[in-house]
């Protein structure tokens, strides 16, 4: 196989994205899936986590919410899309699907604490709501978290 397991998910996710009809909504898919992504690898690199995983877990964390345009009970049924797409592509055995659809199905749960990988989601999403505008309030139920990463990561915080 000549391309890595993320860029089979990366166009996988982009055939879904492009062919949004709300091209604010797809603008905002974009940002966000790939944006937590991005958080994803850079605290995985910093905690020690498999970055690719934590990486896949991003990309795919809030596909269900834009696929349906619903974000009702979205971290459960996100894990339970996840694990179609990880099954249908065959790019992750049992134990890496698991890791990823336990992070995606845990990734709402802001005030409580899960495994040291399902963390990283959790706290990327985090951190790509807060930083995608810093002038904007933080949102209360993230506000211990960011200030956490702002400490882990010697950032100047608000």
């Amino acid at each position: 196989m000549n391309e890595n397991r993320v860029e089979i998910l990366r166009k996988y996710i982009d055939e879904i994205l492009l062919n949004m009809d709300d091209t604010e909504n797809r603008r905002c898919a974009y940002l966000h899936l790939y944006g937590v992504s991005q958080a994803c690898a850079l605290i995985a690199l910093k905690r020690g986590e498999n970055v690719e995983l934590a990486t896949m877990a991003g990309m795919l964390h809030d596909l269900h919410t834009y696929k349906v345009g619903n974000h009702n009970n979205h971290a459960v049924l996100g894990a339970l899309l996840a694990r179609e797409v990880l099954g249908e592509l065959q790019i992750t055995d049992s134990n890496e699907t698991d890791m990823i659809c336990s992070a995606i199905h845990n990734h709402s749960s802001k005030n409580e604490h899960f495994s040291a990988f399902d963390e990283v989601l959790i706290d990327a999403d985090v951190m790509q709501h807060v930083l995608y505008n810093y002038s904007a309030p933080i949102m209360d139920h993230e506000k211990e978290r960011f200030t956490k990463l702002v400490k882990e990561f010697s950032l100047q915080g608000k």
